[in-house]
């Protein structure tokens, strides 16, 4: 080869290598024995390792922190299937451990990073090296973040009423779908529904004023999730109305329940401007029965009906669905 080939050799090397140290990603390039022959400058800004420090260097000699098995066994397999190979900050937030200073994504204390890696041929037609590129992707990261937190409180939103913050009606409901259909295909547990609302609402409201009737909805959901287990669901289902489901609890147990929440709310007093407020609840209660109660609605109507029966007996009560 002639003098000038050489120089337009060496002419093209350096504007590879310009190019690549322009680039606003982290490349790098590596053998087959993981040494590394190319460190653009990205990679040295953000590593701090010069590329004098790591060239012709084992890579996971010189980065002792990379994730070394995961990372060589996705090396290993673009060499072997001679395509490339991916990594998502999804599946792995970042590789190597640099800060992130991007102005748009302040939140995020580390760069997150995509991985690509390419495999290189050499003249004979065999992989002979690694092109590995590092992509900042933190502004990507953090706005799909924010998007799917803001999702994920819109949906919590949607199930949650906004006075007592119990489950609403239509949550609440699909947790005993759920219930029920899970009773039906194991018929040797059992739940009880409990409906209970407040005595002489209406009175309240009109004595006190609406604020006062929502003080008063408010209070009676504190006592009741706090008279609740973890596994039990508590839920607003209208108005003055609320629904307990207890799973794995017979009805001699939600009894117990019923009655224990009845007085509490009865000897509970609610401190507002026009002065000491007491009042009382009333409670119905339907154990599930398998043949008996088929849908949500008909589990519904039975412990309505024992509610409306702790009504006609005077209020400040419990009554029990009696299955025929």
């Amino acid at each position: 080869m002639s003098f000038g080939a050489d120089l337009n050799v060496v002419e093209e090397l350096h504007w590879y290598t310009q190019v690549i140290d322009t680039m606003d990603v982290g490349l790098f390039v590596l053998d087959l024995d993981f040494k590394v022959v190319a460190w653009n400058r990205f990679m040295q800004s953000y590593s701090g390792i010069a590329s004098a420090k790591i060239l012709n260097q084992n890579l996971f000699d010189v980065c002792s922190g990379l994730p070394q098995a995961w990372m060589e066994a996705k090396f290993r397999a673009s060499v072997s299937l001679k395509t490339k190979g991916f990594s998502s900050w999804e599946d792995r937030p970042f590789i190597f451990e640099f800060k992130n200073y991007s102005p748009a994504s302040r939140g995020l204390l580390q760069m997150h990073q995509n991985m690509v890696i390419t495999p290189l041929s050499s003249l004979s037609g065999g992989v002979s090296h690694l092109c590995v590129m590092i992509i900042d992707v933190s502004d990507i990261a953090q706005n799909k973040m924010l998007l799917n937190e803001s999702n994920k409180k819109l949906s919590y939103k949607s199930r949650i009423d906004g006075l007592t913050g119990l489950l609403n009606r239509v949550s609440w409901e699909q947790t005993l779908a759920e219930e029920l259909q899970a009773l039906k295909l194991d018929e040797e547990r059992t739940s009880t529904l409990l409906m209970f609302d407040i005595d002489f609402f209406k009175k309240v409201n009109d004595n006190y004023g609406h604020c006062v009737g929502d003080e008063v909805i408010r209070h009676t959901a504190d006592l009741a999730v706090s008279s609740s287990r973890a596994t039990d669901s508590v839920g607003r289902y209208g108005g003055e109305e609320f629904a307990v489901l207890l799973p794995n609890t017979c009805h001699e147990q939600a009894m117990y329940f019923a009655q224990r929440l009845r007085k509490r709310v009865e000897k509970s007093q609610l401190e507002t401007e026009q002065g000491t407020l007491s009042y009382t609840i009333s409670v119905g209660i339907c154990e599930y029965r398998p043949n008996k109660l088929n849908t949500t609605t008909e589990w519904i109507a039975a412990a309505d009906e024992a509610l409306y029966e702790s009504k006609q007996s005077g209020r400040n009560t419990v009554s029990l669905y009696c299955h025929e």
